[in-house]
């Protein structure tokens, strides 16, 4: 009867008219993507750093300033530019009027990555604490908000300072809530903007970075082993690329637009997987299949465009078709561009041209030997796909034009109580159930005929959608859901086995998770406490007192649907599995997953040794 009510009263007095600030925040999640907390290069405060950003880096592709100071203090995020500064009489303005800015004007900002007038104010508004000040011939402007309201406007003054423009802001703890800066995803952040800007200095703390070499650093910088062939570095005038081949299965691709990374690629991207194939068959005059050229394939591709159309306003995914106004079409850039440079380089480095070739003979040998599995198996997941009970699948897909695309995620769990309870728990929005049966293959030294001969393997891939590349990845996060025993470690470990040998691009990418689960329950009457170590265990027992009931979780199987909704909900733990340029895979792989037992047993006991130690002091 209520509800029935609320819709009969619907009326003019019922409309309501959100002023700019108000519906920022509102909907956050429509300017920054999610809010978080800071344990992922995604989360909302690394956003707000990044908008700031792009207008210091905007002034700085512009030919003004060639340094950037950017400072973390705890909850105190701070840039300075040495750019042209804000007009002093329109420093209020462009921080707290929607649809304001100069970027609208291309020949004062031919290609920037902020167009729209909304990032700087999603910052405001999102802010505690919201600090503008400009610096423009000897003079300055300064104007402090909070949550997009003015607290403090100081008249314009003369300064010693050069030109340029400062922000300082603190992220609203109402909206975000707890949340912690990492300084690696900031340093990672800012190392992408020196790549694409050769030259441009950016000081951070007390580290400076700088790059030389741009995209060329950026493929040394993320590689986790030598490539097949010297990397190849080719640039001209709004177009930079490097490519190489690794021995490794997937394609592995870093894309940027205007300086914005564009996680999910977008124009750009399709027409350098169209483009590498043209030139290629071309050059060696061979009709290559597609897959053989692109296997193993890692490349970074940086364009700059007028007026780029996002597909989003986080900018991840390029939506613009055309180069400029008048400008010829991205796709044509981009293939001529490699049909010439590409083609001339090939000519001039026969070594790299016939490593090259090896490569692709390689490819296009193991692909025949398993074309016919293939076929079989891809038939075989989708005639098991329509009556899957492995797959509890979701509405919302990250290959989808949702907003809530980014919140898409996969449980991989082991055996049905586990799976049952995550399925009764979850979303069923954006949360999906992937169920295994027993323990999977240990894939390491196995070749991709494996993962479509194994029927766990092929259907997970299925499920994934990610045979052909991550451009069609149906989930932004892939979660590991085991049991906290050896049996569950030991399935996690193969599980990462497989995506590492297969599948490497998908870890590099930052869509791999371990979901932490609670090892304890402690509770009393009145408070329940889920805790994660010793440690959170004995504080809650310290906080309850009283001798409070304590349980101990031994499988996933053991927690009701009711208590896993507080797992796998807002307040839901994910370690991501990340690799960095020491992370040398194949021999972490060979030493934990190969023939290496002498050694990998003598590592075994000694690190026992160290674990017994703890618990005895």
């Amino acid at each position: 009867m209520e509800s029935k009510e609320k819709l009969q009263n619907y009326s003019e007095d019922t409309i309501r008219t959100l002023d700019w600030k108000e519906h920022i925040r509102k909907r956050p999640g429509m300017y920054i993507g999610k809010l978080g907390d800071g344990s992922y290069p995604d989360d909302g405060i690394y956003v707000l750093l990044k908008e700031v950003m792009d207008n210091a880096i905007d002034e700085y592709m512009m030919g003004f300033g060639k340094k950037i100071d950017v400072k973390v203090d705890e909850d105190v995020v701070s840039v300075r530019d040495y750019g042209r500064g804000i007009p002093l009489g329109k420093v209020v303005d462009v921080a707290s009027k929607m649809n304001t800015g100069a970027k609208y004007d291309s020949k004062v900002f031919k290609k920037s990555v902020g167009l729209n007038g909304v990032g700087i104010k999603a910052v405001n508004a999102l802010s505690d604490k919201f600090t503008v000040q400009a610096f423009r011939e000897g003079q300055s402007k300064r104007v402090v908000f909070s949550r997009g309201e003015i607290v403090e406007e100081a008249d314009i003054e003369s300064v010693g300072d050069k030109n340029g423009t400062f922000v300082s802001f603190v992220a609203d703890t109402s909206i975000f809530e707890s949340y912690t800066y990492q300084d690696e995803y900031i340093e990672n952040l800012l190392k992408n903007y020196t790549y694409l800007n050769a030259g441009l200095i950016i000081n951070f703390n007390d580290k400076v970075f700088q790059s030389k070499n741009g995209l060329l650093d950026l493929l040394n910088e993320n590689m986790t082993s030598p490539g097949l062939y010297p990397i190849i570095h080719l640039k001209k005038e709004d177009l930079e690329i490097t490519i190489t081949h690794g021995n490794q299965y997937g394609e592995e691709y870093y894309t940027f637009v205007n300086g914005q990374h564009t996680t999910q690629g977008g124009t750009h991207l399709v027409a350098f997987r169209e483009a590498i194939v043209k030139t290629i068959r071309e050059y060696y005059n061979k009709s290559f299949d597609v897959s053989d050229i692109r296997t193993g394939i890692i490349a970074a591709i940086s364009i700059k465009i007028e007026e780029p159309v996002f597909e989003s306003q986080t900018k991840t995914k390029l939506g613009s078709k055309d180069i400029g106004p008048k400008g010829s079409s991205v796709r044509n850039f981009v293939i001529d561009f490699l049909k010439e440079e590409l083609d001339n380089y090939l000519h001039k480095n026969l070594e790299t041209a016939d490593a090259l070739y090896k490569k692709i003979l390689d490819s296009e040998k193991e692909r025949k030997a398993i074309s016919g599995i293939q076929k079989l198996a891809r038939e075989r997941a989708k005639k098991v796909s329509l009556h899957n009970k492995k797959l509890r699948d979701c509405r919302i897909h990250y290959n989808s034009k949702s907003e809530r695309k980014l919140d898409s995620s996969i449980f991989i769990t082991e055996g049905d109580s586990a799976s049952g309870s995550i399925t009764k728990a979850r979303d069923v929005n954006t949360q999906a159930v992937f169920s295994l049966k027993g323990k999977p293959l240990n894939s390491y030294g196995l070749t991709r005929k494996v993962v479509y001969e194994n029927e766990e393997f092929n259907l997970l891939q299925a499920a994934l959608n990610i045979q052909d590349g991550l451009e069609t990845l149906r989930y932004n996060q892939v979660i590991v859901a085991t049991d906290a025993d050896v049996d569950g470690m030991h399935i996690r470990l193969l599980l990462l086995t497989f995506f590492l040998q297969f599948f490497p691009e998908l870890v590099k990418n930052g869509h791999l998770y371990i979901l932490q689960t609670p090892l304890f329950r402690v509770r009393n009457k009145k408070q329940t406490i889920y805790c994660y170590s010793e440690e959170e265990r004995l504080a809650a027992i310290s906080k309850l007192e009283k001798n409070p009931e304590i349980t101990r979780f031994k499988g996933l199987g053991e927690i009701s649907p009711g208590e896993f909704k507080n797992f796998i909900g807002k307040s839901i733990r994910l370690e991501q599995v990340r690799l960095r340029k020491d992370d040398a895979v194949k021999d972490l792989l060979d030493f934990y997953m190969g023939k290496n037992t002498p050694n990998r047993q003598v590592f075994i006991i000694d690190n026992l040794v160290v674990e017994e130690d703890i618990v005895n002091e």
